[in-house]
């Protein structure tokens, strides 16, 4: 029941703490990594950590869907905002790179007007603008060319939002279990394709930070999960935004990463945004 607002806050935050020592994994690996080879990476152990778990709790008849192509679409999409993600860890400050995926929020909303003609509110728009406005600060657009991984960083929380959009589709026949595991199977096979064109394989010890990656992610995603079982968005959503104090003091930790003026001038604009649309 939607009862311990206290319990799925401190759940939430440590599932954004996983989360964000995932991200900072990733960052250590794409130093002599390929993207290629750490996404599928992550997709293939999350799988395995997920499958016997998702069997132990109802058995494979519960996995049969009428919807496989709305599965693929929500695997093809979620691997590819991934691969967005995962090369921006690795090219820009780690607080930067969770700042732009925290846009996800509002790509939400015109994702779902296109696709699900929802309509948006006032208060809505009011949020996705103020929200982009911080996007644009923390990108420095006014200040000359804006950096291409940047660019990538937003393409990424767009076709993330595009994921998230197709689970709400099939919120009214896909149980919770079905839906995380056709995007374990087809994010993994999907990610499998690019690993063609990849030439730095992992050596010794970069399979233990694989694997721990795989177990770190799943870990973060049952966290906040349960959190959003026990509590509803309205009251613990706003706790989202400590990824990126997680992220920050992991860069600042480990790699001596420092925030500007500009990129907590645009996080306080993106936090306010996102904490307005919360509390409709």
């Amino acid at each position: 029941m939607n009862d311990q607002p206290v319990k799925g806050a401190l759940l939430l935050i440590l599932g954004e703490g996983l989360l964000a020592v995932m991200a900072a994994m990733i960052k250590y690996l794409s130093d002599h990594l390929d993207t290629e080879v750490i996404v599928f990476a992550r997709n293939l152990f999350g799988l395995m950590f997920l499958l016997p778990l998702l069997i132990s709790r109802g058995g494979l008849g519960q996995l049969r869907t009428q919807y496989i192509h709305l599965h693929m679409i929500r695997a093809f999409t979620g691997v590819t905002a991934m691969f967005c993600f995962f090369y921006t860890i690795g090219h820009i400050a780690l607080a930067e790179a969770v700042l732009v995926k925290m846009t996800v929020p509002f790509f939400l909303p015109l994702v779902g007007w296109l696709w699900l003609t929802e309509r948006i509110g006032p208060r809505t728009w009011f949020a996705i603008i103020v929200g982009f406005v911080g996007v644009a600060i923390i990108m420095r657009a006014g200040s000359g060319p804006v950096d291409p991984v940047m660019w990538v960083a937003l393409a990424g929380a767009a076709i993330m939002s595009v994921a998230k959009v197709s689970i709400r589709r099939m919120a009214a026949t896909e149980p919770a279990q079905r839906v995380v595991f056709y995007f374990a199977l087809f994010a993994t096979l999907f990610a499998a394709i690019p690993l063609a064109w990849s030439h730095d394989l992992p050596e010794g010890t970069d399979y233990l930070w694989l694997i721990a990656i795989g177990l770190v992610a799943t870990g973060g995603q049952f966290a906040m999960t349960t959190a959003y079982q026990i509590a509803s968005p309205g009251q613990v959503g706003v706790y989202n935004y400590s990824s990126v104090v997680w992220a920050a003091l992991l860069g600042w930790l480990f790699w001596g990463e420092t925030l500007v003026l500009t990129t907590l001038l645009g996080t306080l604009l993106i936090i306010c945004a996102g904490v307005w649309n919360l509390r409709r």
